[in-house]
């Protein structure tokens, strides 16, 4: 089976300029993953979410996923609402590309406590206890991490280097970005995990 019909789909967004950057831009939305050894950027939104940029400086790959629910263990687990199956089909497509696990750098971002409806679950603090707890199993070592708090991020991300670059969203777009991950949460929680769901 493969990783669309489990519910992880490869980000098909044709790109775009990002002339802040001076370099192109494709957008790693909720469910999807990308992996890039060229010049480009990946760029995502994060509220509870969580996303993982993982880099291999010798083989100059990286990529990206982007997750809202943490663990997931089984048939249920292998789909994007969970973190686990993020992390193993994101990794598993950089050793495609030449990268080697032992070689693998990691940075993570998100986890924040943007939506009221789950700061009971403390599903931003759980997505990053998970993360690191993971990457610590797999002894990827963490080079930076921006972690919880109450504010959403917008990450972009250059594979090929492993550059990060974080913009802190001001308290006047959490409403969006909550209410966006509150529709990503409904639709996942709803229903078997569907492929790529666009939001941002």
């Amino acid at each position: 089976m493969n990783a669309r019909k489990k519910g992880l789909a490869a980000a098909t967004d044709g790109g775009y300029y990002d002339p802040r950057f001076g370099v192109q831009a494709q957008k790693v939305l909720p469910g999807d993953y990308a992996v890039a050894g060229d010049g480009r950027m990946l760029v995502t939104l994060l509220g509870s979410c969580v996303a993982a940029c993982l880099h291999d400086p010798l083989a100059r790959v990286g990529g990206m996923n982007h997750f809202l629910l943490p663990g997931g263990e089984g048939a249920a687990g292998e789909s994007a609402r969970y973190g686990s199956y993020a992390m193993e089909v994101l990794i598993n497509e950089l050793l495609k590309r030449g990268a080697t696990r032992a070689r693998l750098q990691a940075k993570v971002f998100g986890g924040g406590a943007v939506l009221p409806s789950l700061t009971v679950g403390n599903v931003g603090e759980r997505n990053a206890r998970f993360v690191l707890d993971y990457l610590a199993a797999e002894r990827i070592a963490v080079l930076a991490q921006d972690l919880g708090d109450i504010v959403p991020r917008r990450v972009h991300y250059f594979p090929a280097t492993g550059r990060a670059f974080i913009k802190r969203l001001p308290a006047a777009q959490r409403a969006a970005v909550a209410a966006d991950e509150h529709r990503y949460l409904h639709r996942l929680t709803s229903g078997p995990a569907q492929g790529s769901v666009e939001l941002f």
